[in-house]
């Protein structure tokens, strides 16, 4: 398309040449002295255009003659560049395919290639992320004196390259002392980034990685929270780590003021999942003060519908463990569990063992009864089932039952 339409434009130029040109009859004079000369308008008109031509290519072949070293300069820059650049895809091909090694050679090529290189602009990105890859090559191969040294380079203090790459930096520095085990530098590397970027997902992740490591549970479970909330991990994944947290929170509380601290630092979600109050109220029965496991646990009671078998099973296994702080309030909550949840043993149970607390004997042999005689329910119920009943058996002063009852709880494993 292109030819056909200078092909038009010269024919135009064609015509209009000739009708210009054609019937021209003018003449050009020149005078000097005693001299004169007599041309034809059109000859001097195409002399006057041949003449700015030649000046022109003239003109640009001594300017191309005096600029031949800087082309020459500038060729030689461009080959160092390519070179650069081509090395420093190279270390990126092979840090990903876990030659680290080579990695760490074609990143200080790519370095070298830069310093060697006269004239060559200086790009602090480009040598950054060769310094970046050098490091991340070293820490791979555990040589962290010169991954430190050269991450010092990258990071020096009130030197800022790149927003973006140093926050990266600090990223990679902080997940590189997670791997050495070094909870201190890796929140140290954390504090330094800006607030908005400390609460980006990796950020979280790394603070969360911490402060498990820092053993700080506490801390971890909120952090956790927040990534469930970012929808970092699966809603499976989610509820296992922060039951597991929340576990060692409660575990590491040693008196009841730091247990009841603990309780109240918690979320509300926290507080509302049944394996975390039961977990909660076992370790207020273990302190000596069941009356607080047994108010944690009043909320659940309370909607037991909502909680599914194996969290209703955990609410009342937990009950039984701190039945000793049951009050008559507990009474009406109980007989409405056992009406509606008839085939539950975890639910009888502790229904029988808060009967039995309240001294409703002739109420708590049944449902003890199905507790303890259910194999699905666990040994350490099953016994403690056995043990009421024994008890009560003395309370009625029926001995060969109490034995019974005592025998049967001794065979459980």
């Amino acid at each position: 398309m292109r030819s056909v339409i200078w092909l038009v434009l010269l024919f135009v130029v064609a015509v209009v040449a000739a009708l210009t040109l054609g019937d021209n009859d003018g003449v050009a004079s020149f005078y000097w002295g005693a001299w004169r000369l007599d041309m034809s308008l059109n000859f001097f008109m195409l002399a006057a255009l041949a003449t700015g031509f030649i000046i022109f290519s003239v003109a640009q072949a001594i300017n191309s003659l005096i600029g031949l070293p800087e082309r020459a300069r500038e060729w030689r820059a461009l080959r160092v560049e390519r070179a650069a650049q081509a090395a420093l895809r190279e270390a990126m091909a092979e840090y990903y395919g876990g030659r680290y090694t080579r990695a760490y050679k074609a990143a200080q090529r790519a370095l070298g290639a830069r310093d060697d290189a006269a004239g060559l602009s200086e790009e602090r990105e480009f040598r950054v992320l060769a310094h970046l890859l050098a490091s991340g090559s070293l820490h791979r191969l555990q040589d962290r004196g010169r991954r430190d040294e050269m991450l010092a380079r990258v990071l020096r203090p009130g030197q800022r390259v790149n927003a973006l790459i140093d926050e990266g930096a600090r990223l990679l520095a902080a997940e590189w002392a997670l791997d050495d085990r070094d909870a201190a530098t890796a929140e140290a590397w954390l504090a330094e980034l800006p607030p908005g970027v400390a609460r980006r997902t990796q950020a979280l992740r790394l603070k969360l990685q911490a402060a498990r490591l820092a053993r700080r549970p506490l801390e971890a479970l909120h952090t956790a929270r927040l990534l469930a909330n970012h929808q970092a991990f699966s809603s499976i994944a989610a509820q296992g780590l922060l039951r597991s947290l929340a576990f060692e929170v409660l575990d590491e509380a040693h008196d009841i003021d730091q247990l009841r601290r603990a309780w109240h630092q918690f979320d509300i979600a926290d507080q509302r999942d049944p394996f975390v109050a039961a977990r909660a109220a076992r370790r207020a029965a273990v302190l000596g003060h069941p009356e607080d496991g047994c108010l944690w646990l009043k909320p659940l009671w309370e909607r037991l519908d909502e909680l599914g078998t194996d969290g209703r099973a955990q609410v009342a296994l937990a009950l039984v463990e701190v039945v000793a702080g049951v009050g008559a309030d507990w009474l009406p909550r109980v007989e409405a569990a056992q009406r509606d949840h008839p085939t539950e043993s975890a639910v009888q149970g502790a229904v029988g063992a808060v009967l039995f607390q309240r001294q409703l004997w002739g109420k708590a042999r049944k449902p003890l009864e199905q507790a303890a005689k259910e194999p699905a329910l666990e040994s350490r119920a099953r016994r403690r089932a056995w043990r009421t009943l024994a008890a009560l058996a003395r309370e009625e002063a029926d001995e060969d039952r109490a034995a019974a009852c005592d025998r049967a709880a001794a065979e459980i494993d």
